[in-house]
């Protein structure tokens, strides 16, 4: 199969090396000096025992024109970057290309494809003006929840922590020849990619911790652990995650594990800095509006009362507003 992978940074350099490893063709899509050290001598890929694998003739590119048709097109920007691009991904697409989402937070494709009557809802916070959807037929999509932790250690070396599991579904919950297909394919190449047909309760589950545990995160600049630890930033987290937990519970889905489960889960990953803590510390816009704002959103929608939700909501949004005006 041909896999191109927008956004080839940490989770993307790293499925993409995995893939490409694994005797698959791949593109990736990335930029700046992680794309020239791609372009120069190849990608590398370290893995948490200290192993390295370098891929020295990997395809790269900043140009989406010059990729060309792919079978499968793995979204793996964050979510405030997908809107940007929406509109060069159909230079990629041929009449069977899937586009797999591999973004945190609520995916601009929720109400689709699901008996409810939020049926035609878009949903602002993710896409604001239409635009990723125009661009992204919904019936090329594939939901991914991500598990994996990497970062870009080094242009071109992307070092691989921990997680190795990339959860699939389709939007119907069918289990499709070409989700069973491209599940193998993830396999293949030492991945694990179960499918799930309530592919938006797993969202929700890995969710929950995040609208609540980033923010604060970001708030506090506090580690996994220490949030936890502290009482009021833990009694913070966990009425955020109740009021998230009424949002979801309204809209039919199954978390499937107790809240405080969840919450011990979440320290028990030690002293682990967010994925927005670190964009809030490199000055790089966050996921916010997808991981929190979205949820918000849905409270609205639903008319789910949301108060602590809004109010770290908006305290991140004003702190993401502040440092950015300063870079």
């Amino acid at each position: 199969m041909k896999f191109c992978i927008v956004g080839a940074g940490a989770i993307g350099g790293y499925l993409g090396a995995k893939l490409a490893l694994a005797g698959q063709e791949v593109t990736l899509i990335a930029r700046g000096a992680h794309l020239r050290a791609m372009q120069e001598k190849g990608l590398r890929l370290r893995s948490p025992d200290h192993h390295e694998d370098w891929i020295q003739d990997i395809r790269a590119t900043q140009h989406l024109e010059e990729a060309g048709p792919h079978d499968v097109v793995i979204l793996a920007l964050k979510a405030q970057s997908v809107p940007s691009i929406a509109a060069q991904l159909p230079m990629l697409y041929h009449d069977e290309t899937m586009v797999v989402t591999a973004q945190n937070g609520i995916p601009w494709w929720y109400f689709r494809k699901l008996e409810t009557p939020y049926a035609g809802y878009r949903i602002q916070s993710v896409d604001p003006d239409g635009s990723v959807e125009a661009h992204i037929p919904v019936d090329r999509v594939i939901g991914c929840v991500v598990y994996p932790a990497a970062a870009v250690v080094a242009p071109g070396v992307v070092q691989h922590l921990e997680g190795d599991r990339f959860t699939l579904g389709e939007l119907d919950g069918s289990k499709s020849d070409r989700l069973q297909t491209l599940a193998q394919a993830l396999r293949n190449a030492g991945l694990k990619a179960p499918i799930r047909q309530q592919i938006r309760n797993e969202l929700w589950v890995k969710l929950w911790g995040n609208l609540a545990f980033n923010p604060i995160s970001a708030l506090t600049r506090a580690t996994l652990d220490q949030i936890c630890q502290d009482p009021l930033t833990r009694e913070l987290a966990r009425q955020m995650m109740t009021e998230a937990q009424a949002i979801g519970e309204t809209l039919g889905v199954e978390f499937g594990i107790p809240l405080e489960q969840r919450i011990e889960g979440a320290a028990k990953v030690g002293a682990h800095k967010t994925s927005m803590l670190q964009d809030i510390e490199a000055g790089r816009p966050t996921e916010v509006d997808a991981i929190v704002g979205a949820v918000a959103e849905l409270g609205r929608l639903t008319a789910t009362p949301t108060p602590h939700i809004d109010a770290v909501y908006a305290s991140v949004k004003l702190l993401e507003k502040t440092l950015l005006s300063r870079s």
